[in-house]
């Protein structure tokens, strides 16, 4: 609440400040070249809610990555925790932590079929669109919650060489650099590096070392050409590398962050994705291939403690390849597009768990004492070690259709996709150990070996038929002032928890040895895809010349199978995806954009979301009508930049712009008996223009020194949290030579 209070006091000084007069630095509404496949005109003409942040606001609000774009959009989420592979997202109450995403990401049309993929950092962003709602019918799978398209700077549009060098609190730093040539009217390329580090703000009590430590570099290589009147290909390569300490949980007992062993993720990610283009009379043909690879390792300290109980790692390959051909047409009123995509990925992972000492002591040789006092056992090993691997192959098909109509004013639209997906998954479980039973005297009664080595194999197919059906009205002449109403359905594909194999064999030691229950594997590792049904009312409206932008809409969402992480009955050690009988959330979106004066530009967006269940009863209790953990209540953002302009040689002017980010309330828990209050951040930044194109930024974040909290979970009985960031401060230098546009 304190940074809501300085950010209206700085908004009313920056108005009081400026005046009327022309300036050079002013901000213009740029306009938006329309770049994007499946949408062919600007986002406030379509009949969906929307944010488009430009890339003027990319570099005010120093984003390179999702989770700093989420702020500006209304019922967005994207919490920083964990680590780059823990990339959660909630939108309009849905979402996921762990396997299949509730939001496709698309970077210059290429989709990322990996949600593990998410969390990168991107230079030189052109233009970041947020589709809420479902968008299952056009984009397939896994966007029942909406769509991110991030689109980069084109080398048709850009030449130059381009410099960024960045230092701030935690020992964070970042440096890229980027060159752009246009060779021919026809033939353009780029090429960026990009790396960045930081050592962190978190320590490990229990030997010192920072946790949330981290390299990251990645090459880009994009290549434009248009080889005929008729055709225009667009091809880029990259790839990632990131290594990174991470997962500072904080014990909620003790206020301490402290384990015993190593926790890191690293990731490699190669992408090459090509788009084609062909227009004809009457027509457009379009092609999106892309092949993507990923090699990452996850290993933590599962437990979160300072003693030795049980280690995880997820070492991981998969390959995967699309393909997404579209072609759309027109013939007066008439407008019609037909598509057809396809893909395929293959996943291999080992998922090795070790039992440390302690956690052999306790979860097993201390219980079954307990329930065999005459004859306790010891554990004749050390360590205890539980092999997982598992190969997934995983392919799908679809074909879809939209026909739109223009009946004076209105528009109508109707869409159909039919999806077909087959998911196999060949898993091996072994472990090798032994105990020895003593008798009542303390002497050796027995050994007994335990010897198990599992095979199996599972697989599942899903068909489902995505609807969806809009109306738009023009309130003038511009298709940008608008209302509109859309049913649609979303779905989210189901899958396997192969995160539980560790539990299940566990749960086949101790059941041999007459301690637990047996795991029903199928029924335990499965869980079904998540479907729902989206009615929205909203309204567009540019006024005032444009200089007033504005955007709202209502929605209701009933879901069925919900997918959601929980921790079953009789686990010590994993989490799995099950499904919820039903949820439903209602809500409603705002954004503003206010130019009052030509040097003055106000920014507003909140989003309120209310998402319960309807019907979900977990075998243990029953949580109908409690609200749906993770996914916050109500997200806020409002920001100002003022400019102006100074004209002296060393300094051509300033730009100073106030921001605040709110997000909550946030239950952590089934029960809502734990929750993470409503609370604000407080943003920063004065952008000084210097002499040869170039920019220096001073920055600050959370400069109010808010504490938060970002993650809650449970593990053993055992209470965690993951704070947010600290107040940081920085420093951001931008360099342009050789510009031309």
């Amino acid at each position: 609440m304190r940074s809501l209070i300085l950010t209206i006091v700085t908004l009313v000084a920056l108005q009081a400040w400026g005046g009327d007069e022309v300036d050079t630095l002013r901000n213009k509404l740029r306009e938006v070249t329309v770049t994007s496949i499946k949408q062919v005109t600007q986002l406030d003409a379509q009949p969906q809610a929307s944010t488009t942040i430009t890339s003027e606001e990319v570099e005010r609000y120093n984003i390179v990555t999702m989770k700093q774009a989420s702020a500006l959009a209304p019922n967005l989420y994207i919490p920083d925790y964990g680590s780059r592979m823990t990339s959660s997202i909630y939108m309009r109450g849905i979402g996921a932590r762990i396997d299949q995403p509730a939001v496709g990401l698309n970077v210059d049309n290429v989709p990322i079929l990996n949600k593990d993929n998410y969390d990168f950092d991107l230079i030189d962003i052109d233009r970041i669109e947020v589709l809420r709602g479902p968008q299952s019918t056009l984009y397939g799978r896994n966007t029942m919650a909406g769509v991110i398209n991030i689109y980069t700077l084109s080398a048709l549009k850009y030449q130059g060489v381009r410099l960024m060098g960045e230092y701030a609190s935690g020992r964070a730093w970042k440096g890229a650099v980027s060159a752009y040539r246009r060779f021919t009217p026809d033939l353009g390329m780029s090429l960026s590096a990009y790396m960045t580090g930081q050592a962190g703000f978190w320590r490990n009590a229990y030997n010192g070392a920072r946790l949330d430590h981290e390299r990251q570099g990645s090459l880009r290589w994009r290549t434009q050409w248009r080889p005929g009147r008729h055709w225009q290909l667009d091809n880029t390569a990259a790839i990632t590398l990131s290594r990174q300490g991470g997962y500072p949980y904080e014990s909620m007992t003790t206020g301490v962050i402290s384990h015993n062993d190593t926790c890191f993720y690293r990731r490699t990610g190669i992408t090459d994705g090509l788009t084609a283009r062909y227009r004809g009379r009457g027509f457009t043909l379009s092609s999106i291939t892309s092949a993507q690879y990923i090699d990452d390792n996850m290993t933590l300290d599962q437990d979160f403690l300072p003693d030795p109980y049980f280690t995880l790692t997820q070492a991981r390959r998969e390959w995967a390849l699309t393909e997404d051909v579209t072609i759309r047409g027109s013939r007066g009123d008439y407008r019609w597009m037909a598509g057809a995509f396809g893909f395929y990925k293959r996943m291999s992972m080992d998922a090795p768990v070790d039992f440390g000492l302690m956690g052999i002591d306790q979860l097993i040789v201390d219980n079954y004492n307990e329930h065999n006092p005459l004859y306790p056992i010891s554990w004749d090993q050390q360590n205890f070690l539980l092999n997982s691997h598992f190969l997934s192959p995983v392919w799908g098909a679809a074909i879809y259709h939209e026909s739109s109509y223009d009946l004076g004013r209105w528009s109508l639209a109707a869409a159909l996709r039919l999806d077909f997906e087959r998911t196999a998954l060949r898993y091996n479980s072994s472990t090798q150990a032994s105990y020895t039973i003593h008798n009542p005297e303390g002497g050796v009664f027995s050994r007994v070996p335990i010897d198990i080595d599992d095979h199996g194999s599972l697989h599942r197919h899903d068909l489902q038929l995505t609807p969806r059906l809009t109306a738009r009205y023009r309130l003038t002449d511009s298709d940008d002032d608008n209302v509109y109403l859309s049913l649609s359905k979303g779905y989210k594909a189901g899958g396997y928890n192969v995160q539980m194999f560790s539990d299940v064999l566990q749960q086949r030691v101790m059941a041999d040895m007459g301690l637990a229950m047996r795991y029903d594997v199928e029924q335990i590792i499965t869980y079904k895809p998540e479907m729902s049904w989206n009615y929205e009312v909203g309204w567009h409206q540019r006024l005032w010349d444009g200089r007033v932008t504005a955007q709202a809409a209502a929605f209701y969402i009933d879901c069925r199978n919900q997918q959601l992480t929980m921790f079953p009955p009789g686990t010590v050690t994993g989490r799995i995806m099950t499904n919820a009988g039903r949820t439903r959330s209602y809500g409603a979106e705002l954004s503003v954009s206010v130019k009052p004066i030509e040097r003055l530009t106000l920014q507003g967006s909140y989003g309120f979301t209310n998402a319960r269940f309807v019907r979900y009863d977990n075998g243990q209790a029953d949580y109908s009508g409690r609200r749906v953990p993770y996914a916050p209540q109500n997200t806020l953002f409002a920001g100002a930049t003022y400019t102006h302009p100074l004209g002296w040689s060393w300094l051509r002017g300033i730009a100073l712009t106030v921001s605040t980010r709110g997000v909550g309330s946030i239950c952590w828990n089934d029960e809502n008996t734990l929750r993470q209050p409503f609370y604000s951040l407080l943003d920063l930044n004065a952008t000084l223009s210097l002499p040869g194109d170039t920019q220096l930024e001073l920055w600050g974040q959370n400069v109010t020194g808010t504490r938060y909290s970002t993650f809650y979970f449970m593990s053993m009985g055992n209470s965690f949290t993951q704070r947010g960031r600290p107040r940081q401060w920085g420093v951001t230098m931008r360099v342009a030579l050789n510009r031309k546009k």
